[in-house]
């Protein structure tokens, strides 16, 4: 099977789940991010990052109230480690740190967390809340950091029910010449 069939299979199996509180599905929520990053015609490996921000989400049995639980899956964790597989960094390094520019934002950015929606702000807390001087910092000098903070402000963007988007299968040839290990 191929990495896009893969990534098909889970978008069948597990996409049409709803997002954790926002009113799209998991499917429309990535195919929103990535269409989104076409729009400001970003590199094919950020437009796949797009597309696959959150797979960690997917790949696992996750309630969808689990935030409400207090507890935070660490999709990017799981995510990245996926990718790994199947990626390169330039893809697999802004869907790990997707996470952390939620947290970066909030620290540097005043008018930021109140953009967010009360989902976003729920994990906010789950996930550590906006970032010490320190950790901004520690962010600001990783790679791909920058490329983390533009996934951001598509994986913001990406909830607008009722989009019309491209669908899953027009991204093929884009995740295919994308991907690094076959």
């Amino acid at each position: 099977m191929s990495v896009t069939d893969e990534i098909l299979a889970v978008f069948e199996s597990r996409g049409a789940n709803s997002y954790f509180g926002e009113p799209v599905s998991q499917m429309e929520h990535a195919l929103q991010a990535a269409q989104f990053a076409q729009q400001e015609r970003a590199p094919a490996h950020m437009v796949v990052a797009a597309l696959l921000h959150d797979i960690g989400h997917l790949l696992e049995e996750i309630p969808e109230d689990i935030a409400e639980h207090g507890v935070d899956a660490k999709h990017e964790e799981i995510g990245q480690a996926w990718l790994k597989e199947r990626f390169g960094p330039e893809v697999c390094e802004p869907v790990f740190l997707h996470v952390a520019a939620k947290r970066y934002l909030c620290a540097t950015n005043q008018a930021y967390l109140g953009k967010l929606s009360p989902a976003s702000v729920l994990s906010l807390k789950l996930q550590g809340g906006p970032m010490s001087e320190s950790e901004v910092a520690q962010f600001e000098s990783r790679r791909f950091s920058r490329e983390a903070v533009r996934l951001r402000h598509w994986d913001d963007l990406g909830k607008v029910q009722g989009l019309n988007t491209p669908s899953l299968e027009d991204y093929r040839e884009l995740i295919e010449a994308t991907v690094t290990r076959r």
